[in-house]
């Protein structure tokens, strides 16, 4: 199996700033919006998502780097992790990714865990309703505790304005209960939420849900690490008088105001109307202005002609032209 370094086309030593910029340059390549004739795109879609999302928790990270995980973020054979005292545990826990268990053993008694970690989780993908079944049945003698059941996958396909707000998002699960989720901060495409006790039905108890966003495309939004950018369209009054234009946000319209003698390409920034970072705090909305300049008015090619400034200036000095 492939490195998960090298999936993301990094280096070991990579930052998490390398570590990110690269995952959000192969999900913008990769995202099945983008190639829905190519199952072959979906399917590395997948799996840097999944390398993401191991690469991007530091506990997991250290784990695979020093060799106790493997890509899919299970031990790397049961046999592997020291005794109790020997400073070898895996620091699995419930709650921290696809596959996740806690455990760590020191006689017979304890490996029903080790075999759940193994075998009774599923792993992520496929749409809403379509979770993997794990061996959730599997049992121990030696009087090890009863095993969970499976875990169920589920994907969330959630509108581009309200993962950047934050707004709940209802499912529906496999059992046709529905139910409301909050979306966490810094969500993203590929993020995981875990519901306990809403997977499948296991003599211990039942499993969880693990649900992977996918925040969709928007038609005129784009998103640049936190913040959100959008192409503004200004009529020339506007720009060379200055004007308050409404602007839509992922938050709803608001007033924006446009300086005299704005040229296109200049940017104006909306403070907080961006995505929610993991710290709970926002990036910006930046506006980016381009002037629309009507083809065929008459009047205003009229204007021009007799525009006492017309040919007075070079706007291309600096390029040397």
């Amino acid at each position: 199996m492939a490195d998960l370094y090298s999936k993301l086309g990094v280096k070991r030593g990579a930052d998490e700033a390398e570590i990110k910029k690269a995952y959000r340059k192969l999900a913008k390549e990769l995202h099945p919006d983008r190639n829905q004739d190519n199952p072959k795109a979906a399917e590395r879609f997948a799996e840097v998502t999944a390398a993401y999302d191991l690469l991007s928790d530091r506990d997991k990270r250290a784990q695979y780097d020093r060799g106790e995980i493997d890509e899919q973020g299970n031990p790397r054979g049961p046999f592997g992790f020291g005794g109790r005292g020997g400073g070898g545990g895996g620091g699995f826990h419930p709650g921290a990714g696809p596959g996740g268990a806690s455990f760590e053993f020191g006689d017979a008694s304890d490996f029903g865990d080790i075999f759940e970690g193994i075998f009774g989780r599923s792993r992520g993908g496929g749409g809403p309703g379509a979770g993997r079944r794990g061996f959730g049945g599997f049992g121990t003698q030696g009087g090890s505790r009863p095993m969970k059941g499976a875990d169920v996958s589920y994907r969330l396909a959630v509108p581009f304005e309200e993962a950047a707000a934050l707004k709940p998002q209802r499912i529906t699960l496999a059992n046709g209960k529905t139910i409301d989720v909050k979306l966490p901060n810094g969500v993203e495409s590929g993020t995981q939420m875990r519901l306990a006790g809403q997977g499948e039905e296991g003599p211990g108890g039942k499993g969880d849900a693990i649900i992977t966003v996918d925040v969709r495309p928007h038609r005129f939004f784009r998103r640049d690490e936190d913040d959100v950018r959008l192409d503004l369209p200004v009529a020339i009054d506007e720009a060379v008088m200055g004007a308050k234009v409404k602007v839509p946000t992922v938050d709803g319209a608001v007033m924006l105001a446009i300086p005299k003698g704005t040229s296109s390409g200049k940017t104006l920034r909306l403070k907080g109307k961006g995505f929610h970072r993991k710290d709970g705090s926002r990036g910006d909305q930046l506006v980016t202005v381009m002037i629309d300049i009507p083809a065929g008015d008459a009047d205003l090619e009229a204007f021009i002609e007799t525009w006492p400034g017309k040919g007075q200036r070079n706007p291309r000095a600096n390029l040397g032209v």
